[in-house]
């Protein structure tokens, strides 16, 4: 489980760092959209660390309520990144 937590967990970093240079939009949008679901597969790690009681109840909030923040931020970011890309294309078609 721990390899699995820290595999998770640094692609959530790596994933935005290659977004950055993203060769195009829908390339960033890919690298952000991973970055989440690696967000969302550490907090499942962090879960079962907690109920295999590999970490306490306290570092379990702590570190998974920093995870969800993560997740919201790039969920947020997400879901900008498709508008804009639905607004260009739709622009585009006219």
């Amino acid at each position: 489980m721990s390899k699995q937590i820290l595999r998770s967990g640094t692609s959530i970093g790596a994933n935005i760092a290659e977004s950055v240079c993203g060769i195009s939009k829908k390339d960033f949008l890919a690298k952000i959209y991973i970055a989440l679901k690696e967000a969302e597969e550490t907090m499942y790690w962090l879960d079962l660390l907690r109920d295999a009681d590999f970490i306490n109840g306290q570092m379990h909030k702590s570190l998974f309520k920093d995870c969800n923040d993560i997740a919201r931020m790039l969920n947020k970011t997400t879901q900008t990144m498709q508008e804009k890309l639905n607004n260009c294309t739709l622009h585009s078609e006219l």
